[in-house]
């Protein structure tokens, strides 16, 4: 799946960091000073490292529907695959510490396979993405039920657990989870891609696939890759979740539609072509800062699920309106 910068390519402007983050970082700002005033644990730097923790696997999965969204698709099974993965991973490790080493890059790969199908059944046989990867959730949940009964087996061992639950010392801050230096390392890793040629043609997919194809750019190429991307970063959250949760059959219960509304409450546009992956992190952030507000608050858990549905309802309607928009200015 190569990708071969072509002149149009090449002129393609690089997307910028700050394209939508304004709006988001004031929110999250507000929830992070709400919090202090909420909670005596916010009070220290380790409630926010805290935080951090327990948003960094959404803030993973956050990268890679970002990739998926911005060329234009949806990724509905990453939730599935997170609970796969862990299901596997207790499966095939059943407490042996020296299987670890083999089974961390096998999840990898198996994400980066349930990404590839989805992406080459979108791409090449030309289903809607919402509805390979809806299939796609079906499989995975009903593979999990099967092999476990609804009861999974096994256990996860220690080696495997130590970057999802535990941390290194630094002055100062106290104690630096290993999850967040992950996360930091993968922040790093996405905002290179998108300032890379790769990442600017994946922006123009979403944007405008006829000028990509002119261009010379590989439309089904760049969306089967964001589809793969989307499937190791789940991949990666499932190995975070393993540690910090254990072993479930609903570890990854919701996530799909966690990570949507993160990513669309950082600006990304659904429909594809604008938004960028440091205000998609930033969402998830903010859903997992309001989602600790409203806990400590003592708010029904339950409006947590109607929160997300208002903030995806209002960015349906906000990409409809820009569409709108942009064909009225085209037929004037």
């Amino acid at each position: 799946m190569t990708h071969t910068a072509t002149p149009a390519t090449r002129r393609l402007p690089r997307p910028k960091l700050t394209d939508g983050t304004g709006p988001v970082l004031a929110v999250l700002a507000i929830l992070l000073v709400a919090l202090a005033f909420a909670g005596p644990a916010y009070s220290e730097p380790s409630g926010y490292l805290a935080l951090l923790k327990r948003a960094a696997p959404l803030m993973i999965l956050a990268i890679g529907q970002y990739f998926v969204i911005v060329s234009g698709g949806f990724d509905l099974s990453v939730g599935s695959l997170v609970t796969a993965e862990v299901v596997i991973a207790a499966r095939l490790l059943n407490g042996d510490e020296g299987a670890t080493l083999w089974v961390i890059p096998l999840l990898l790969v198996i994400g980066a396979v349930v990404g590839l199908v989805n992406g080459l059944i979108t791409t090449r046989l030309l289903v809607p993405s919402f509805i390979v990867t809806l299939g796609m959730l079906l499989v995975l949940d009903g593979a999990v039920f099967l092999w476990t009964g609804g009861a999974p087996r096994g256990s996860l061992t220690e080696a495997f657990r130590t970057v999802g639950r535990e941390g290194f010392d630094v002055p100062l801050l106290g104690q630096v989870p290993w999850s967040v230096l992950l996360l930091a390392v993968l922040v790093v890793a996405a905002v290179m891609f998108m300032r890379s040629g790769r990442g600017r043609t994946l922006v123009a997919v979403g944007d405008n696939e006829t000028a990509v194809r002119l261009g010379g750019g590989s439309v089904e190429g760049m969306r089967t890759l964001a589809f793969v991307l989307s499937g190791i970063s789940a991949a990666v959250a499932a190995i975070l979740l393993g540690g910090f949760a254990g072993v479930s059959a609903q570890v990854g219960e919701g996530l799909e539609f966690q990570v949507i509304t993160a990513v669309v409450l950082g600006g990304v546009v659904l429909g594809g072509g604008r938004g960028s992956v440091v205000a998609a992190m930033a969402g998830a952030l903010t859903l997992e800062a309001l989602f600790s507000l409203l806990n400590l608050l003592g708010v029904s858990g339950g409006l947590e699920s109607a929160v997300q549905g208002v903030i995806i309802i209002a960015a349906v309607a906000y990409a409809a309106v820009g569409r709108s928009r942009f064909r009225t200015r085209r037929t004037t």
